[in-house]
C-alpha cells in the first residue's frame, strides 16, 4: 500500500503557527506533507513559513474583485480546486475556522477526500465571531476526523451528532508551537531582537522595568467604535498608572490603525510615549512579549491560548469566547469593549496582587506541547485502514 499524501490547506497566521508542529511531526516520520498557501494573509505569511521552515508547495495569488467575504470565498474555491488537481493528495488537513479552512474542506468533499480538522469543536453558540462560527460549523459537517483541543470542544461535536469514533481530544498544537518558540528564544535571544521592529526595540530600552500590558484587537466585530473604546481604556489606565506601559501590534487593516491612532492622539504626550503601536510582529517576538508582559488584553483566540502557556492573565475584549475553558479555570475574564469595564478589570490586576496571582495558571487547559504527536499517531493508524470519507 502506498504512503498517504497529506495536503495542508492554510493561509492565515494562526493556521501556519498551529499547523507547523503537525507538518514537522509528519516529516520526522517520513510521511509526505504538502502545503498550499491560500494567500488569505499574504503580507505576514512569508516570514512565518521561513521561521517554521515549512516552504509552501503552492503559493496562491488571489484574484479578488473586492475585499468582501463573497469574493474571497470565490477566489479561494478556484485556487484550492487547482491545487487539488495538481497535487492529488489523499488526505486534506485544515485548521481552525478561517475561510481558507472552510473552502479546503468543501473542495476535499467535492473530490471525495477525507478531511482532518485540527482544532475542531470550538463554539460560541452565537452569531459571533463572524464569519468564523459558521465556518467551523460547516467544517464540522464535512470533516472525517475531528481533532479537538479540549473535552468541551469534543462535547460540542457530540451534541451536534458527530460520531464519537471520529472525535479525538488531543490538545491544541498552538501550545506545541509556543513552547518550541520559547525554547528557541531562550537558546538564542539575539534572534528575537533581530526580528523586532526598530520602534519596539527602542521602546524596550526606554521602559525596561515597567509593568507591561500586551494589547491586540483585530476581530471584525470590534472594528469601529469597539476598538476605539479599547484604545480609550488603555489611555485612561496609563494616565492613572505611571509605571505601566503598553505594546499594541496593530492589524494591517488601515481602518483599524486609523481608529486606534485617532483615539490615542487625544492623550497627553507623556502618556502616548508609553504606548508602542507597532506593525504585526514575528511569532518569536510575540512569544517573547508574552513571556515579558504582566497580562494581555485581547480579542484574539490564539493569544488566549498562547498566554495560558506562560501563565499570563487574559482579559478578553469580547462578550463570549469559544475558549471558555480558560475562563472556567480562572485564567481569563470576559470584559467586552465597554471603556469603564475594561479599565476596572485592568485596575484590579494592577492593584490587587491576590487577584492577579489567582489568574496566573500553573497549567494551560489547552495542551501540554504534545498535541502534534497525538494527531500524527491517530492519522497513521486511521489512514492505514484506507478509510474514505465519502463513498
Amino acid at each position: 500500500m502506498k504512503n498517504q499524501v497529506y495536503l495542508a490547506c492554510i493561509g492565515t497566521r494562526p493556521e501556519i503557527i498551529k499547523m507547523a508542529p503537525i507538518y514537522h511531526e509528519l516529516k520526522a516520520r517520513g510521511d509526505q506533507i504538502l502545503l498550499v498557501h491560500t494567500g488569505q494573509h499574504e503580507a505576514i505569511a512569508e516570514a512565518l513559513y521561513d521561521f517554521f521552515d515549512m516552504p509552501p508547495d503552492i503559493n496562491v495569488v488571489l484574484k479578488r474583485k473586492s475585499t468582501s467575504l463573497a469574493h474571497l470565498t470565490s477566489a479561494l474555491l478556484d485556487a484550492v480546486d487547482d491545487a487539488m488537481q495538481e497535487l492529488k493528495p489523499d488526505v486534506i488537513l485544515v485548521q481552525g475556522d478561517t475561510t481558507s479552512a472552510m473552502v479546503g474542506s468543501l473542495i476535499a468533499y467535492y473530490y471525495g477526500k477525507p478531511v482532518a480538522h485540527v482544532e475542531a469543536g470550538l463554539r460560541t453558540h452565537e452569531h459571533e465571531p463572524f464569519p468564523e462560527e459558521k465556518n467551523r460549523e460547516l467544517i464540522g459537517r464535512l470533516a472525517h476526523w475531528h481533532f479537538s483541543p479540549t473535552k468541551q470542544a469534543s462535547n460540542n461535536l457530540l451534541q451536534e451528532g458527530i460520531d464519537a469514533s471520529r472525535i479525538f481530544d488531543v490538545g491544541n498544537t498552538v501550545i506545541d508551537a509556543a513552547l518550541w518558540t520559547r525554547q528557541r528564544i531562550m537558546q538564542n535571544n539575539g534572534e528575537r531582537s533581530a526580528a523586532m521592529p526598530a520602534n519596539l526595540q527602542q521602546f524596550e530600552l526606554d521602559f525596561p522595568d515597567e509593568r507591561l500590558i500586551l494589547v491586540t484587537a483585530h476581530r471584525r466585530e470590534n472594528w469601529g467604535q469597539p476598538i476605539r473604546n479599547i484604545a480609550k481604556a488603555i489611555g485612561l489606565v496609563l494616565s492613572q498608572h505611571e509605571d505601566v506601559v503598553a505594546v499594541w501590534p496593530v492589524h494591517p487593516n488601515p481602518a483599524v490603525r486609523t481608529d486606534i491612532e485617532a483615539e490615542l492622539k487625544k492623550l497627553p504626550l507623556d502618556v502616548r510615549q508609553r504606548i508602542c503601536l507597532t506593525e504585526s510582529l514575528g511569532y518569536q517576538t510575540l512569544i517573547a512579549l508574552l513571556m515579558r508582559c504582566d497580562f494581555t488584553l485581547t480579542d484574539s483566540g490564539g493569544i488566549q491560548e498562547e498566554a495560558s502557556a506562560f501563565g499570563k492573565p487574559v482579559l478578553i475584549a469580547r462578550t463570549s469566547t469559544e475558549r471558555q475553558e480558560l475562563v472556567d479555570n480562572g485564567g481569563a475574564l470576559l470584559v467586552g469593549t465597554d471603556v469603564a469595564n475594561i479599565v476596572a478589570h485592568i485596575d484590579l490586576l494592577l492593584e490587587n496582587q491576590a487577584h492577579y496571582d489567582s489568574m496566573k495558571l500553573d497549567k494551560s487547559p489547552f495542551g501540554d506541547g504534545n498535541s502534534a504527536q497525538r494527531i500524527v499517531d491517530i492519522l497513521s493508524n486511521k489512514t492505514l485502514l484506507q478509510e474514505q470519507a465519502y463513498v
